[in-house]
């Protein structure tokens, strides 16, 4: 082989090897961030994965306690939390990025899929109106993600004062809004989680999904996992949630279609 020949050949070998440690590189990219998908700068990535609580169980002791008042009723839930430590953080939360609550682990309370309150002991006490409630509690790492084991959750009606009984079909599928809620500031504003909670359905690429809207952008998710958002503006945020079937329709139930506002801050 004559030199120039020899130089061909080692520019040749040269861009080879480089193609394939680009590609190597993206498929490590890939492997450690998850699924990724960007519209009109708005990136939704699913989010690494976070420490798991397989055992985690959240059982309910007696019935809700329902007292009334002059307007309304006082309502008291009792929890026993087992294989779980409330008000500890989650181990990783220094790593993730995202807004933690310093008072670390807690239960998610969750009513008419209204946004959640967060409890870091296992008394709840709400009021209510005298109506009909479908009343969802789920344990949560301190960074406000979902336990999505088996025992992590208890939903219940909740029938408060004297009116006719309306209960829900529990054993219907169901979609929870969880985050984002509320007001991000600064860090906490450019690393933002979108989480949920599904009850009695899967997602699958050919099954039902839950279709994102964010900001008019539509982002179909068919892994029940939480997601970060990036390339959120500042200001108003609006974000729907819909539970869709395989072509698209929205499934039926009381809660399958939610729509929020959040707010970022410089």
């Amino acid at each position: 082989m004559n030199k120039l020949g020899l130089i061909a050949f080692l520019m040749i070998a040269l861009i080879g090897f480089s193609c394939t440690n680009t590609k190597k590189s993206e498929e490590s990219s890939d492997e450690t961030s998850g699924t990724m998908e960007v519209k009109a700068n708005i990136t939704l990535t699913k989010a690494p994965p976070s420490p798991e609580f397989p055992a985690a169980n959240l059982i309910k002791r007696g019935d809700a306690a329902i007292t009334p008042t002059d307007s309304s009723f006082v309502v008291n839930y009792t929890f026993d939390v087992q294989n779980y430590e409330l008000g500890k953080p989650t181990d990783d939360y220094e790593t993730r990025g995202i807004a933690n609550s310093g008072k670390g682990q807690h239960i998610h309370y969750i009513v008419n899929n209204g946004p959640y309150a967060a409890h870091y002991m296992p008394g709840i006490n709400d009021e209510l109106e005298a109506g009909n409630y479908v009343v969802l509690a789920f344990l949560s790492r301190s960074y406000h993600e979902s336990v999505k084991s088996p025992d992590a959750y208890h939903i219940e009606n909740l029938v408060v004062g004297d009116v006719e009984p309306d209960s829900a079909d529990l054993s219907a599928p169901h979609l929870f809004y969880s985050r984002p809620k509320g007001t991000y500031t600064g860090a906490d504003a450019k690393k933002v989680m979108l989480d949920f909670y599904l009850l009695n359905t899967e997602l699958s690429a050919d099954g039902n999904k839950v279709r994102a809207t964010i900001n008019g952008n539509e982002f179909m998710i068919d892994e029940w996992a939480p997601y970060y958002m990036e390339g959120l503006p500042m200001g108003r945020n609006e974000i729907k949630l819909e539970l869709i079937d395989s072509e698209g329709n929205l499934v039926p139930g009381p809660f399958n279609s939610v729509e929020r506002t959040v707010t970022l801050e410089e």
